[in-house]
């Protein structure tokens, strides 16, 4: 591990072009390279029911208690979360974390194995399933937005500062992968939080917008959403939304991040039925509120409370938590994990800092 901000990497010749399959080329391989591209019967996209059995991607630890809670957020959507406790906390009040992603992921993934952890370390934690993906409520399924994403945030710290044993003066939040993105935004602008960390950021708003590297000209851009708008015409008159294939069946010379999301997702280590990366795909029009709603304009405004970015050394998408800490004020902190690329963090205990993490918000949710 090294705390500092060095220079990028060289930029991977692949990344250019990586993932840019079919239709879902115009984000720049924002979404490509999590498997969406052309059309697919929109009932790849059911909308789920609670599921009362343990379906996690992880297994159940005896040092913490579980249970499923429902909350609203500001729009109305009914989100669900897996909300974890220390075993052992008796009557005492604890302080709290809020977690959420990665992008395409739901809460019996990567997240909750962050908010279990964090649990056994004191803490009372809440990992749930954005809007419009997993238990969650919103039709239609499989969408996000920068704007209602971030809400997300604000209305699970809402929902655990309604728990009996919870100091609503200590709740903090973790965003994982295009996650970490809407945690800082949620953060700047939500200053119930306390403090804020990202595991393995992208922000989804520049890499649509711009592709990777910012390598998207403005021509591309104008024809990408030129592509956008005649998708919304082929909505409207279908008069419900188009998918893309189910993500990440690989074809053979995809680039390598992209082979290391497909054996996470796809694979024993990181199945879930209802994640999007692992069994379905995002609608078409997905990119539409990304391509000009930035979601980290106002980083600077998470200081005075503190900011922890973690992410591998070795990871294709270490330049968005770097540009993301330039960007930031003090106090903030960079901690690169060596030998760990992106997919490292979603779920290598061996790898991702739970002491790091568990000392950051011990001191600053003290």
């Amino acid at each position: 591990m090294t705390d500092q901000n060095p220079e990028s990497p060289p930029r991977p010749d692949t990344l250019t072009n990586a993932g840019r399959r079919g239709f879902l080329s115009l984000t720049g391989a924002g979404i490509a390279a999590l498997g969406a591209a052309s059309l697919l019967p929109s009932s790849n996209a059911k909308a789920q029911t609670m599921s009362e059995t343990w379906d996690k991607t992880f297994p159940k630890s005896d040092a913490v208690t579980h249970r499923k809670i429902t909350f609203a957020n500001r729009y109305g959507i009914t989100l669900s979360g897996d909300l974890y406790e220390p075993a052992n906390r008796g009557d005492a009040v604890l302080p709290a974390i809020a977690i959420s992603g990665p992008f395409g992921a739901v809460k019996e993934q990567s997240s909750g194995l962050y908010a279990q952890t964090l649990a056994e370390l004191g803490f009372v934690t809440l990992a749930f399933d954005p809007s419009w993906t997993g238990e969650s409520g919103g039709t239609p399924r499989n969408m996000a937005s920068p704007e209602i994403n971030t809400e997300d945030f604000s209305a699970a710290v809402d929902a655990l500062g309604l728990q009996s044993g919870v100091d609503r003066e200590r709740i903090g939040i973790i965003g994982i992968c295009g996650w970490g993105g809407m945690a800082l935004n949620a953060a700047a602008i939500d200053k119930r939080i306390k403090a804020v960390a990202a595991s393995t950021m992208y922000d989804m708003t520049r890499v649509m917008s711009k592709g990777y590297n910012d390598s998207v000209a403005l021509e591309q851009r104008t024809a990408n959403l030129e592509q956008l708008a005649n998708q919304r015409w082929l909505d409207a008159e279908a008069g419900s939304p188009a998918y893309g294939p189910v993500s990440l069946d690989l074809k053979g010379g995809e680039p390598q991040f992209v082979v290391e999301y497909a054996d996470y997702y796809k694979t024993d280590r990181g199945f879930h039925p209802r994640a999007v990366n692992s069994n379905g795909s995002f609608t078409l029009t997905t990119p539409l509120s990304f391509m000009n709603m930035p979601l980290l304009s106002y980083i600077a405004e998470i200081s005075p409370r503190p900011m922890l970015l973690v992410h591998g050394a070795e990871a294709h998408s270490r330049y968005f938590s770097e540009t993301a800490f330039a960007a930031a004020a003090e106090p903030k902190e960079l901690l690169l994990i060596e030998g760990a690329n992106h997919t490292d963090l979603y779920d290598k205990v061996d790898l991702i800092p739970f002491d790091r993490l568990q000392a950051f918000f011990e001191q600053h949710l003290a």
